[in-house]
Protein backbone atom coordinates (compact mmCIF):
# COMPACT_ATOMS: atom_id res chain seq x y z
CA UNK A 1 0.00 0.00 0.00
CA UNK A 2 1.69 3.28 -0.88
CA UNK A 3 -0.20 6.86 0.95
CA UNK A 4 1.55 10.15 -0.89
CA UNK A 5 1.79 13.04 1.38
CA UNK A 6 0.82 16.47 -0.01
CA UNK A 7 2.55 18.48 2.43
CA UNK A 8 6.15 18.30 1.45
CA UNK A 9 8.00 17.46 -1.58
CA UNK A 10 10.99 15.03 -1.29
CA UNK A 11 12.59 16.34 -4.71
CA UNK A 12 16.64 15.81 -4.06
CA UNK A 13 15.56 12.09 -3.09
CA UNK A 14 13.05 11.19 -5.70
CA UNK A 15 16.13 12.83 -8.66
CA UNK A 16 18.57 10.54 -6.55
CA UNK A 17 16.64 7.39 -6.37
CA UNK A 18 15.42 8.01 -10.14
CA UNK A 19 17.55 5.85 -11.64
CA UNK A 20 17.34 1.78 -12.07
CA UNK A 21 20.81 1.37 -9.96
CA UNK A 22 20.07 1.34 -6.63
CA UNK A 23 21.99 4.39 -5.07
CA UNK A 24 22.72 2.46 -1.67
CA UNK A 25 22.60 -1.39 -3.00
CA UNK A 26 20.22 -3.77 -2.62
CA UNK A 27 22.10 -5.23 0.77
CA UNK A 28 21.08 -4.62 4.18
CA UNK A 29 23.31 -2.65 6.61
CA UNK A 30 25.64 -4.59 8.80
CA UNK A 31 25.13 -3.03 11.29
CA UNK A 32 20.95 -4.36 11.37
CA UNK A 33 22.25 -7.79 10.07
CA UNK A 34 24.25 -8.06 12.89
CA UNK A 35 21.28 -7.60 15.31
CA UNK A 36 17.98 -9.24 13.79
CA UNK A 37 19.09 -12.57 16.31
CA UNK A 38 17.31 -10.26 18.90
CA UNK A 39 14.10 -10.27 16.86
CA UNK A 40 11.67 -13.32 17.85
CA UNK A 41 9.98 -14.83 14.27
CA UNK A 42 6.74 -12.91 12.82
CA UNK A 43 7.47 -9.80 15.10
CA UNK A 44 6.26 -6.75 13.21
CA UNK A 45 9.13 -4.08 11.97
CA UNK A 46 8.68 -0.35 11.42
CA UNK A 47 11.72 0.93 9.02
CA UNK A 48 11.90 4.43 8.81
CA UNK A 49 13.37 6.70 6.04
CA UNK A 50 13.57 3.18 4.21
CA UNK A 51 14.92 4.68 0.60
CA UNK A 52 14.87 1.80 -1.75
CA UNK A 53 13.90 -0.88 0.39
CA UNK A 54 16.79 -3.10 1.10
CA UNK A 55 16.66 -3.19 4.72
CA UNK A 56 12.95 -4.08 4.71
CA UNK A 57 13.23 -6.18 2.32
CA UNK A 58 16.13 -7.92 4.19
CA UNK A 59 14.15 -8.50 7.33
CA UNK A 60 10.99 -9.38 5.49
CA UNK A 61 12.80 -12.21 3.95
CA UNK A 62 13.89 -13.38 6.98
CA UNK A 63 9.79 -13.68 7.91
CA UNK A 64 9.46 -10.80 9.71
CA UNK A 65 6.53 -8.49 8.81
CA UNK A 66 7.68 -5.07 7.63
CA UNK A 67 6.42 -1.90 7.47
CA UNK A 68 8.51 0.91 6.10
CA UNK A 69 7.72 4.60 5.42
CA UNK A 70 10.13 7.21 3.30
CA UNK A 71 9.06 10.21 1.61
CA UNK A 72 10.46 9.54 -1.44
CA UNK A 73 8.26 8.20 -4.23
CA UNK A 74 10.95 6.97 -5.86
CA UNK A 75 12.55 4.76 -3.31
CA UNK A 76 8.93 3.84 -2.23
CA UNK A 77 8.88 2.22 -5.87
CA UNK A 78 12.24 0.97 -6.43
CA UNK A 79 11.22 -0.74 -2.20
CA UNK A 80 7.95 -2.26 -4.31
CA UNK A 81 9.94 -3.20 -7.25
CA UNK A 82 13.32 -4.84 -5.16
CA UNK A 83 10.28 -6.84 -3.02
CA UNK A 84 8.82 -8.50 -5.82
CA UNK A 85 11.73 -9.64 -7.12
CA UNK A 86 12.61 -11.20 -3.72
CA UNK A 87 9.17 -12.35 -3.61
CA UNK A 88 8.34 -11.27 -0.12
CA UNK A 89 5.64 -8.43 1.24
CA UNK A 90 6.51 -5.24 2.39
CA UNK A 91 3.78 -2.56 3.47
CA UNK A 92 5.30 1.05 2.13
CA UNK A 93 4.12 4.33 2.92
CA UNK A 94 4.67 7.62 0.97
CA UNK A 95 5.36 10.10 3.64
CA UNK A 96 7.35 12.26 5.97
CA UNK A 97 7.61 11.29 9.07
CA UNK A 98 6.82 14.32 10.68
CA UNK A 99 2.97 13.41 9.66
CA UNK A 100 3.14 9.36 10.02
CA UNK A 101 1.29 7.83 13.03
CA UNK A 102 3.29 5.19 14.40
CA UNK A 103 1.16 4.19 17.07
CA UNK A 104 1.33 2.71 20.45
CA UNK A 105 2.22 -0.29 21.31
CA UNK A 106 2.52 -1.15 18.02
CA UNK A 107 5.69 -2.65 16.76
CA UNK A 108 8.32 -5.19 18.13
CA UNK A 109 10.85 -3.13 16.40
CA UNK A 110 11.62 -0.04 14.54
CA UNK A 111 14.65 0.40 12.94
CA UNK A 112 16.41 3.88 11.84
CA UNK A 113 19.30 3.29 9.22
CA UNK A 114 20.71 7.04 8.49
CA UNK A 115 18.23 8.46 9.38
CA UNK A 116 19.14 11.92 9.53
CA UNK A 117 16.88 14.83 10.83
CA UNK A 118 17.13 18.39 12.03
CA UNK A 119 17.45 18.49 15.94
CA UNK A 120 13.48 19.59 16.93
CA UNK A 121 12.34 16.90 14.37
CA UNK A 122 14.60 14.11 15.42
CA UNK A 123 13.77 14.35 19.11
CA UNK A 124 9.94 14.60 18.35
CA UNK A 125 10.15 11.36 16.42
CA UNK A 126 12.51 9.31 18.79
CA UNK A 127 9.66 10.50 21.33
CA UNK A 128 6.71 8.54 18.99
CA UNK A 129 9.53 5.99 18.59
CA UNK A 130 9.32 4.84 22.75
CA UNK A 131 5.54 5.62 22.28
CA UNK A 132 4.96 3.32 19.49
CA UNK A 133 7.10 0.38 20.87
CA UNK A 134 5.69 -2.48 22.27
CA UNK A 135 6.88 -3.46 26.25
CA UNK A 136 9.96 -5.27 25.29
CA UNK A 137 10.43 -3.97 22.11
CA UNK A 138 13.72 -3.05 20.39
CA UNK A 139 14.75 0.44 18.87
CA UNK A 140 17.95 -0.31 16.73
CA UNK A 141 19.74 2.40 15.11
CA UNK A 142 22.71 3.52 13.20
CA UNK A 143 23.73 6.80 11.67
CA UNK A 144 26.69 9.20 11.55
CA UNK A 145 28.62 11.14 14.37
CA UNK A 146 30.15 14.45 14.22
CA UNK A 147 33.32 12.80 12.75
CA UNK A 148 32.18 11.74 10.24
CA UNK A 149 32.87 15.33 8.82
CA UNK A 150 35.97 14.72 8.38
CA UNK A 151 35.74 11.53 6.42
CA UNK A 152 32.93 12.80 3.75
CA UNK A 153 31.92 9.54 2.97
CA UNK A 154 28.05 9.69 3.11
CA UNK A 155 25.89 11.61 5.59
CA UNK A 156 24.79 15.15 5.71
CA UNK A 157 27.46 18.23 5.92
CA UNK A 158 24.98 19.65 8.55
CA UNK A 159 26.56 19.33 12.07
CA UNK A 160 23.24 19.12 14.07
CA UNK A 161 21.63 16.25 12.16
CA UNK A 162 24.47 13.94 13.61
CA UNK A 163 24.25 11.75 16.32
CA UNK A 164 25.92 11.18 19.45
CA UNK A 165 25.35 8.49 22.04
CA UNK A 166 24.72 11.01 24.82
CA UNK A 167 21.55 12.84 22.49
CA UNK A 168 20.47 9.50 21.74
CA UNK A 169 20.52 8.36 25.58
CA UNK A 170 18.56 11.73 26.47
CA UNK A 171 16.27 11.59 23.28
CA UNK A 172 15.38 8.04 24.77
CA UNK A 173 15.62 8.07 28.14
CA UNK A 174 13.84 5.29 29.90
CA UNK A 175 14.75 2.95 27.40
CA UNK A 176 17.09 0.35 28.37
CA UNK A 177 20.61 0.36 26.41
CA UNK A 178 22.22 -2.69 25.29
CA UNK A 179 24.21 -1.42 22.90
CA UNK A 180 25.23 2.03 22.35
CA UNK A 181 28.77 3.20 20.67
CA UNK A 182 30.62 5.72 18.51
CA UNK A 183 33.52 3.95 16.36
CA UNK A 184 34.87 3.89 13.07
CA UNK A 185 34.21 1.47 10.74
CA UNK A 186 34.31 1.01 7.09
CA UNK A 187 31.31 1.10 4.83
CA UNK A 188 30.75 0.58 1.41
CA UNK A 189 26.49 0.63 0.84
CA UNK A 190 26.27 1.50 -3.02
CA UNK A 191 27.53 4.33 -4.97
CA UNK A 192 25.77 6.33 -1.14
CA UNK A 193 28.23 5.20 1.34
CA UNK A 194 31.57 4.20 0.62
CA UNK A 195 34.93 4.06 3.27
CA UNK A 196 36.10 4.82 6.35
CA UNK A 197 33.01 6.43 8.31
CA UNK A 198 32.04 7.49 11.93
CA UNK A 199 28.93 6.16 13.13
CA UNK A 200 26.79 5.78 16.23
CA UNK A 201 25.17 2.26 16.62
CA UNK A 202 22.39 1.86 19.29
CA UNK A 203 20.10 -0.67 20.35
CA UNK A 204 17.53 0.03 22.91
CA UNK A 205 14.80 -1.66 24.94
CA UNK A 206 11.55 -0.11 25.47
CA UNK A 207 11.26 -1.58 29.55
CA UNK A 208 8.48 -4.00 30.16
CA UNK A 209 6.14 -3.10 33.16
CA UNK A 210 7.44 -3.44 36.32
CA UNK A 211 4.78 -6.28 37.09
CA UNK A 212 6.30 -8.55 33.89
CA UNK A 213 9.83 -7.63 35.01
CA UNK A 214 9.38 -9.07 38.57
CA UNK A 215 6.58 -11.99 38.05
CA UNK A 216 7.65 -15.33 39.15
CA UNK A 217 6.14 -18.36 38.99
CA UNK A 218 4.14 -19.82 42.03
CA UNK A 219 3.96 -23.35 42.76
Amino acid sequence: MVRHNPFQQFQQWDERYSGEEYYYGKEPNDFLRSQVYRLLPGARVLTLAEGEGRNAVFLAKQGFVVTAVDGSAQGIRKLQKLAEESQVKVQAFVCDLAYFNMGENQWDAIVSIWCHLPPFWRAEIHRRVRVALKPGGYFILEAYSPRQLQFKTGGPQDYTMLMTTGILRYELAGMQFLVAQEIEREIHEGQGHRGRSAVVQLVARKALPAKAQHSKKKF
